[in-house]
């Protein structure tokens, strides 16, 4: 029996994340000792480990009244049936687009593309030419693909296993080891010290070096759309996740220590988006409203900024990204707009006041005079930031994300759209303004208009996957949570990865 044929639905554990058909997900056992939900048991086969009974929750879902904050998974973009997100019926790419998955890496050099087919990997180093630089085949349905920097460490889900996670060398072309979880995995986090697993209501942290699973956050509130963040720096190792499904807490961890480190109550609406500076020592929040957008200290908690987005109207965020250097906030939405906010303090803007000359000059003094006297409420309307800059996308609806990167010596903003484009802008770092478009590419693969991806020379053919060696099909372990980890080139007891250089590719040795 094949896994396609359970055409009887099993549904994902939220109403708001439809399931590929050809996914069955294991009911996640409640550990706050909630009353069970009703569930029965349905038989299911899977390649090397037979055939067995597994519970699985019911679940109903109506596609006409998705919720903004479900299709978001913070820095990463889920399009067309991938698990757990399906925006088919939301974005009507449907048929035209091979896309499932979408995230840069690290320090934006490189881009991860998740396919119908496999995935790939694009380098980020030219305006005019997107350079592919790997691609696998030997993968199906890849919803996560999870590049660390600049290496050949890549983690990777795919729609047909939703539980299980593999961790490969792309370019040997081997696996190094898989684990399967109670539940489908939601997000995948890595740095160079620690690699995170999400579900819906765990994380798992495991040690980069040799995959062991070091500790796992149990009892987290829901979080059905995996939202979490990991910051890159080794010396401020924090992850970030939603601390209530009801209003926007987030819990700061300590990753290296293994203990909470703070929470902070960033909103009063549920959280819709988080990401950390590359130091690891700021933390931008957005909320489902995503009207404002705030900028805490890590691991104080202290609100450094606050930027407003709108206010007309209410939107759903899609990512929020910093630039490298850490100067610059950018925040994409389902809406047309890119806001792109500046960093700087009061002081940094200070300027020589001069008396005002206009009837405009002393009305806009005597208002911000009076802020001392108005409610906090308006008053935090004065006080709080506009953007430095925008960016009109050619687009309204698509789910996306965006960073912001240095490329040719010009700071520029990248936009991963669900319209299977990247669309490339300059930022002008001095007056800011309206971004302007220099150049967008087809991530799918498809045939492309002249012009749009020049034609790869002999010397930069993509690499050829090697087939992955033969995984033995490892099952779930009620008192680990997470099983697996074991080589599967030669069964390695101790894998060391070392590092070459800045940026590796990881080398994996035996002692």
């Amino acid at each position: 029996m094949n896994p396609s044929d359970c055409v009887s639905r099993i549904c994902a554990s939220s109403p708001l994340r439809p399931v590929d058909p050809r996914c069955p997900t294991l009911r996640h056992r409640s550990m706050r000792g909630k009353e069970e939900q009703q569930s029965e048991r349905t038989t299911i086969t899977t390649a090397g480990s037979g055939t067995r009974d597994v519970p699985v929750k019911l679940h109903t879902y109506s596609s006409t009244n998705p919720s903004p904050a479900a299709a978001i998974s913070s820095g990463t973009l889920y399009v067309d049936g991938a698990e757990p997100m399906n925006l088919a019926s939301q974005s009507g790419d449907a048929g035209r687009s091979q896309l499932l998955f979408a995230n840069f890496n690290q320090d934006n050099t490189s881009l991860a593309v998740g396919t119908k087919s496999g995935y790939k990997f694009f380098s980020l180093s030219s305006v005019d030419k997107l350079e592919q630089i790997y691609e696998c085949t030997d993968t199906e349905d890849v919803c996560i693909v999870e590049r660390l920097f600049s290496s050949s460490l890549v983690a990777i889900v795919s729609l047909k296993a939703p539980r299980k996670l593999k961790v490969c060398h792309f370019k040997k072309g081997t696996e190094i080891c898989n684990y399967s979880y109670s539940n489908t995995i939601l997000a995948v986090k890595l740095n160079r010290q620690r690699l995170i697993v999400c579900l819906e209501e765990s994380l798992y942290i495991h040690n980069i070096r040799d995959m062991k699973v070091l500790h796992t956050i149990r009892e987290t509130p829901p979080n059905p759309s995996g939202l979490c963040a990991l910051s890159i720096s080794s010396d401020n190792c924090y992850l970030a996740y939603p601390g209530s499904a009801t209003i926007g807490e987030v819990q700061v961890f300590d990753t290296v220590n293994l203990r909470a480190a703070n929470m902070i109550p960033a909103h009063d609406s549920p959280l819709a988006a988080l990401a950390f500076d590359a130091s690891g020592t700021k933390l931008a929040t957005a909320s489902e409203k995503g009207t404002v957008i705030r900028v805490f200290s890590i691991p104080e908690g202290q609100k450094l900024f606050e930027f407003r987005r709108g206010v007309k109207r209410c939107v759903s965020i899609c990512s929020l990204a910093f630039s490298i250097e850490g100067l610059y906030l950018s925040a994409s939405s389902n809406t047309e707009t890119v806001h792109i906010f500046k960093l700087e303090t009061q002081k940094e803007k200070y300027v020589p006041a001069e008396e005002p000359t206009t009837w405009g000059g002393y009305l806009g003094k005597v208002l911000m005079a009076s802020t001392t006297y108005l409610p906090s409420q308006v008053t935090e309307m004065f006080t709080q930031g506009r953007a430095f800059a925008t960016v009109r996308l050619p687009f309204c609806g698509h789910k996306n994300i965006c960073a912001l990167a240095v490329i040719q010596k010009i700071p520029r903003l990248l936009v991963a759209a669900a319209d299977g484009y990247l669309y490339l802008y300059n930022l002008d770092p001095q007056e800011g303004g309206e971004c302007t478009l220099m150049k967008q590419h087809r991530l799918d693969g498809s045939a492309e208009p002249p012009n749009e991806i020049l034609e790869q020379g002999s010397h930069d053919r993509p690499l050829v996957a090697q087939t992955y060696s033969t995984a033995v099909t490892k099952g779930y372990c009620e008192e680990q949570g997470a099983v697996g980890g074991a080589s599967l080139e030669d069964d390695l007891s101790d894998l060391r990865l070392e590092e070459e250089n800045e940026q590796p590719p990881l080398i994996l040795e035996t002692d």
